[in-house]
């Protein structure tokens, strides 16, 4: 579980035109019970930390008494960020760190929380004017000839002084930092690996010494961002996508904000997040287009995902049963049943995330009985062979079942190395130098320094490829996952014959191994 930090005083954007009031004065009379915005937080974060740091201006730190956890009183902006760095060199678990006043989905902090970046924060890309034909009416100027600035735009309250790329941040600014061609607004949680708290420390401490170079707009959160970006930390972001995030500063914000809250869906969010996002065409488009519900209806009911998968389990060894008769009416049972299998084996994945029950056991069985499946229905393909006159197949089962077998250890080896390699960190500049350029100089040197060489190159080409929808789903379906094995063995099982069925995944899969085995081979060398 992470350690919660809070941040009650953070200086914010109204802090030039006055405080505004604490979280624990504002009450949102819309929902059970007319919670304070900092009770309703408290009652959300409690399963993550049940007794969270609270670090608040002295003004302010009376409206936090009463509630659990520890309260850190400072006095001005210097005091906060030694505050965030006592929290960080004691920390012996992640941290979480949010504003005091947040208002936000429960499923948004968990999907935060469970994150695997080493660093994520929520971030919220500024919009850009458009004219009748959906051309930005100020274009952007070419990045190698944009000048670091002092970001003076504003959204949602907050100073637009974030430069981020697709998937992190890359630079960010304060009345003193200056960044080049900024685009993003840091809006609140920042969840960071306890690897990376020393790092934090440090920064927030020397970010301390130059507390008077900051302006009042400057938010607390945004300058721990900038302190961990200039020491080269990867900060990953992710925006708040179908869910709801905003900091409220005012009685009218509450009420405004909770209304705006409560037309979002945060129960499909849920669903929509326990399906995997990665997954292949057939799942994609053929199962999980529905299998969620089930997942739903599963987990509403008290049904473990232990419990579906050894309801897939059944199925698939009924299915092998059927295609054991060599019949046709049990080719295509037996087409039906896998085909169930399979969606099952979907559902036990959803209804653990969806109802967040994790376990070792579930994992291990999980894997372990798919591939059990995929064999015995082999081994039943066979059998109906040799049953109905086909002949043995037997060769091509063993055959196919190498060539599965060989893939799955490949993917394991292949993957187990890529989750030991840390992601590539930013160039640090030190935090006395206002404008970003230096990294800018030094993302460039990398940028030609990688672009080299012709392996790279070709991998440049096909990743950019991918940006088609055809090729990005033909990419997918070559490497035959498991739901194209298994929608094979389904349809050509249930009209043709064990043979036919054998050989499409001998020449597919062999077809999607030597793919597969190019790709790692090129992106090992690259």
């Amino acid at each position: 579980m992470p350690r919660v930090v809070l941040l009650g005083s953070s200086p914010g954007h109204d802090a030039a035109s006055g405080p505004s009031a604490p979280p624990a004065a504002l009450t949102l009379p819309a929902l059970p019970g007319c919670p304070t915005v900092i009770g309703k937080l408290h009652g959300q974060l409690a399963s993550l930390d049940p007794a969270p740091v609270t670090i608040a201006r002295a003004e302010t730190a009376t409206a936090y008494r009463g509630f659990p956890g520890t309260l850190v009183e400072t006095s001005d902006l210097a005091g906060d960020l030694r505050a965030v760095a006592d929290a960080a060199e004691r920390a012996t678990e992640n941290l979480l760190i949010l504003p005091a006043n947040s208002l936000v989905h429960d499923e948004l902090l968990y999907q935060i929380t469970k994150s695997k970046r080493g660093a994520l924060a929520l971030i919220a890309k500024e919009p850009r004017e458009e004219d009748e034909n959906g051309d930005f009416i100020v274009p952007d100027v070419p990045i190698d000839e944009a000048e670091p600035e002092i970001g003076d735009r504003f959204f949602e309250g907050l100073p637009v002084r974030t430069r981020a790329a697709k998937s992190r941040v890359i630079s960010v600014g304060s009345a003193y930092h200056a960044v080049t061609r900024p685009n993003a607004v840091l809006l609140g949680p920042l969840h960071l690996n306890v690897r990376h708290a020393p790092t934090l420390a440090e920064a927030a401490r020397e970010l301390a010494d130059m507390a008077h170079l900051f302006g009042p707009e400057d938010d607390l959160l945004q300058l721990l961002v900038l302190g961990l970006v200039r020491r080269g930390v990867s900060v990953g972001i992710r925006g708040r996508r179908d869910l709801f995030y905003r900091r409220v500063t005012t009685q009218a914000e509450a009420e405004q904000f909770v209304t705006e809250m409560a037309a979002f869906d945060e129960d499909r969010a849920r669903l929509n997040n326990a399906v995997k996002g990665a997954d292949g065409f057939f799942t994609t488009f053929f199962v999980s287009t529905y299998s969620r519900f089930i997942a739903r209806w599963a987990a509403r009911r008290g049904l473990t995902p232990n419990q579906v998968t050894l309801i897939s389990i059944a199925l698939g060894v009924a299915s092998a049963a059927c295609f054991a008769t060599g019949e046709r009416p049990g080719m295509v049972a037996g087409g039906i049943l896998i085909y169930f299998a399979f969606v099952f084996d979907c559902v036990d994945g959803q209804v653990a995330r969806y109802a967040r029950k994790f376990g070792v056991l579930g994992a291990w069985l999980d894997a372990t009985f798919d591939r059990f499946k995929e064999y015995v229905v082999f081994a039943g393909l066979a059998v109906g062979a040799a049953v109905s006159g086909v002949g043995d197949v037997w060769t091509l089962a063993l055959i196919a079942l190498g060539i599965q077998s060989i893939r799955h250890l490949l993917d394991f080896s292949f993957g187990a190395a890529n989750r030991r390699k840390p992601p590539s960190p930013l160039p640090g500049i030190p935090l006395t130098i206002s404008p970003d350029t230096p990294l800018r100089a030094a993302l460039e040197e990398r940028k030609v320094a990688r672009n080299g060489g012709t392996i790279r190159s070709l991998l440049k080409m096909w990743s950019k490829a991918g940006k088609y929808r055809a090729v990005h789903w033909a990419r997918k379906m070559i490497v035959f996952p498991i739901g194209e094995r298994f929608a094979v063995i389904a349809i050509v099982g249930a009209f043709f014959d064990a043979r036919i069925t054998f050989l499409t995944l001998i020449i597919w899969g062999g077809i999607g191994a030597v793919y597969s085995l190019t790709g790692r081979l090129m992106r090992s060398l690259a």
